[in-house]
């Protein structure tokens, strides 16, 4: 079947993805009320473009998959010089969020190969991988520890996009097959324990202590980074047509599309949490299902008729950038909730990975230009 044909110009999305761009290194915390002041007196600044959090990590993968498509050297120069800027600041505590941006580092690795790289890819990879590292759950999922909280036991949809696909890409990237198998071992275990069946959605956490997911919440834009995950690692890991992997993977992201596709808003947009109406529309995890929805159609894990569902998500995304290149309906960073009226309560600002999201989503919507 031939691809869908649409009338949103070519023009007004590459100057979206220009105005989003600027945005995103220019967002301040002109109140100070978005950062996260921890107990030992260190104060870690999320929303702002000079920091290092799974908010950066995201912002660099989707200027990323901007410039490698089109070749854009604004693109590129930011995110060099965001790795410049940080390395002579020195590395933050490790964190299953704070590895997000390593992801980014080994692709612009096997771009532009510098040597000085290579350190930090090994050092956080490791971390990972060692007993005395990340502290593992039982069966051994990655512990979701963060800047202000260890989480024991707990496993979060967050982990696949910030810790694993880092984890797979630079396995490859330093040829440490063991890399790769734990990353799979990742998803799995994720999947296991994080996926509805009864609406192939995905629970935002699972706590090993509690045996519970919480408040049990379909979150949106936790979903969006399994949109986002399952087609990134098939990908990158080359899976072929007939691997067992690539077939759980791929069942697994038809049955969360399935339901979003019968969830989304007329505006394009889904709710924060995808089954509750009565909870707002949220554009990054909008722009996070484009994403994955769109390239999984494109290299053929999602049958062509969910292209159209991305492309209504793509509209929506374009009717909430601002002028100024502001993602709108974009919620704060989002802890783990025990009642679904926590997710409600979540406030809306700019933030970095609404841009990036945006942009990712953006960046693919180009190749049906083509």
């Amino acid at each position: 079947m031939a691809a869908l044909t649409h009338d949103v110009p070519r023009q007004q999305v590459t100057d979206a993805i220009g105005l989003l761009m600027h945005n995103l290194v220019n967002i301040k915390d002109e109140t100070g009320e978005f950062l996260l002041h921890l107990e030992d007196g260190r104060i870690i600044d999320t929303k702002g473009w000079a920091g290092w959090e799974w908010t950066h990590g995201v912002g660099l993968f989707g200027m990323w998959r901007y410039y490698e498509q089109t070749g854009d050297q604004k693109a590129l120069s930011i995110i060099k010089q965001w790795f410049e800027d940080r390395f002579a600041e020195g590395t933050p505590t490790k964190n299953i969020n704070t590895v997000a941006p390593f992801i980014t580092l080994a692709y612009l690795y096997e771009h532009e190969p510098d040597p000085r790289y290579i350190p930090y890819l090994d050092t956080w990879a490791e971390w990972l991988m060692a007993d005395d590292g990340l502290p593992k759950t039982e069966e051994g999922g990655f512990q979701h520890i963060v800047y202000n909280d260890e989480n024991p036991g707990e496993m979060w949809d967050d982990t696949l996009m910030m810790s694993v696909l880092p984890l797979a890409k630079i396995g490859l990237l330093l040829g440490r097959p063991h890399y790769i198998e734990e990353a799979k071992r990742q998803f799995l275990v994720h999947i296991k324990y994080l996926f509805d069946k009864k609406t192939g959605l995905w629970f935002h956490g699972w706590d090993f202590n509690g045996r519970h997911n919480f408040a049990e919440a379909l979150w949106a834009r936790g979903n969006c980074w399994v949109t986002i995950a399952i087609p990134e690692i098939i990908e990158i890991l080359d899976l072929q047509p007939g691997d067992a992997f690539r077939t759980f993977l791929i069942d697994t992201l038809a049955a969360q599309v399935k339901t979003l596709s019968q969830t989304q808003d007329e505006s394009g947009l889904w709710h924060t949490l995808v089954m509750d109406p009565s909870s707002y529309l949220e554009a990054s995890a909008t722009a996070g299902f484009a994403y994955g929805i769109l390239k999984a159609v494109r290299k053929g894990y999602l049958p062509r008729e969910y292209e159209a569902v991305g492309i209504k998500a793509v509209r929506g995304v374009l009717a909430n950038i601002d002028d100024k290149g502001e993602l709108q309906q974009v919620s704060f960073g989002t802890a783990m909730g025990d009642t679904l009226q926590f997710y409600k309560d979540i406030r809306l600002t700019s933030m970095p990975y609404g841009q990036s999201l945006a942009v990712c989503a953006l960046a693919e919507f180009l190749r049906t230009y083509i």
